[in-house]
């Protein structure tokens, strides 16, 4: 497997591929940190259509966070709206734009984190409800669990008002020629057909869509939330990492806030979002510094990654070891920053 990830390294302090954004922000400002995905993401496989389509999506999500941020709404209220402009979208591996399972149906997964009281909830499987990050929550606060998981997540966003949609509203043409593209090179009967009609001429890709942000609010609360489809072509009812809290979603006021995108059973094995926290915690280390370390740490195991994180004081990271990652933020200011590519490191300007 070949990752590109020529900056970031096992140093404390990582400028580079993913750099990371440190701000000091006095009592009251607000931070929205959002990822789409990380993955081979190049400029050259990239149409300029497709690639405003991102960006713009990418700018949407954030706008719709920072203007709960900026009526002095809560992180949590911020983290939730931003991810439903992220699963209402197909461009994402999340919601509508989710990936197939072998069998040919979507199976989603979302959790969301209070970094107040360390409150979360989290759902997996699920297969009718429009927005699993609204599940996760609902999890987290009306219930006294933590994780339900297939139809018995479902049944209970139901019950608890949330949006059903019938499961072909997750059907998009992309994402099933990427499945029969899969079981083509298993060898699956009727798929070769499909593809060589479907697919002629268009870029090869690889990357990982889930989606997630991270929020500081005026009070000073952290949260996070993550969403995602899982990997094309999962089995057996597979659950990755992003429903799972410490794995790829994690928010304490005390350190951070984290999301994550990437090989979720690397995300779990590592519990790559706690780690961000407890190097805060234990090692001293600033959230630019942990992050770096952590993604680093994923390199030398060839795990594919990346991660956006966020402290209290408003200081952020969005590290990443493959040759892309959809990301970006917004401050008081409310001028959303989109990134999609490796060489887009420029650092922001300082808040006014």
């Amino acid at each position: 497997m070949r990752i590109i990830c020529s900056a970031v390294v096992a140093a404390v302090i990582v400028m580079g591929s993913g750099s990371s954004y440190a701000q000091q922000l006095g009592g009251g400002k607000t931070v929205l940190v959002i990822h789409g995905g990380a993955g081979t993401i190049r400029k050259a496989n990239m149409t300029p259509e497709v690639e405003r389509e991102y960006r713009e999506k990418l700018s949407e999500a954030l706008r719709a966070g920072h203007a709960i941020l900026a009526r002095g709404g809560s992180s949590l209220d911020a983290v939730e709206a931003t991810i439903h402009i992220m699963e209402d979208s197909p461009l994402f591996n999340a919601g509508k734009g989710a990936v197939f399972t072998h069998e040919g149906r979507n199976e989603l997964d979302a959790s969301i984190m209070d970094g107040r009281n360390r409150a979360a909830g989290a759902v997996a499987g699920v297969s009718v409800i429009r927005h699993p990050i609204s599940a996760a929550r609902a999890v987290m606060e009306k219930s006294e669990h933590v994780l339900l998981s297939g139809k018995g997540a479902d049944l209970f966003a139901t019950a608890q008002g949330l949006e059903v949609v019938d499961p072909s509203w997750f059907w998009t043409e992309r994402r099933w020629k990427e499945l029969q593209k899969k079981l083509m090179e298993e060898g699956a009967p009727g798929a070769k057909a499909e593809i060589e009609e479907n697919q002629a001429g268009e870029p090869s890709s690889h990357k990982f869509g889930t989606v997630g942000a991270v929020a500081l609010d005026r009070a000073g609360n952290l949260a996070a939330g993550t969403s995602t489809g899982g990997r094309t072509n999962k089995r057996w009812a597979r659950v990755g990492d992003s429903p799972i809290i410490g794995a790829g979603t994690w928010a304490d006021n005390k350190t951070c806030a984290v999301s994550g995108t990437g090989h979720g059973e690397f995300f779990i094995r590592w519990v790559v979002a706690y780690d961000v926290a407890a190097l805060m915690s234990y090692a001293g280390l600033s959230v630019e510094e942990a992050a770096a370390r952590v993604i680093a740490t994923l390199k030398d195991v060839e795990g594919e990654a990346g991660l956006i994180a966020l402290d209290a004081k408003g200081n952020f990271a969005m590290p990443f070891n493959t040759e892309g990652m959809y990301r970006g933020w917004i401050r008081a200011d409310g001028e959303p920053h989109v990134q999609l590519y490796e060489e887009e490191s420029a650092a922001p300007a300082k808040p006014r």
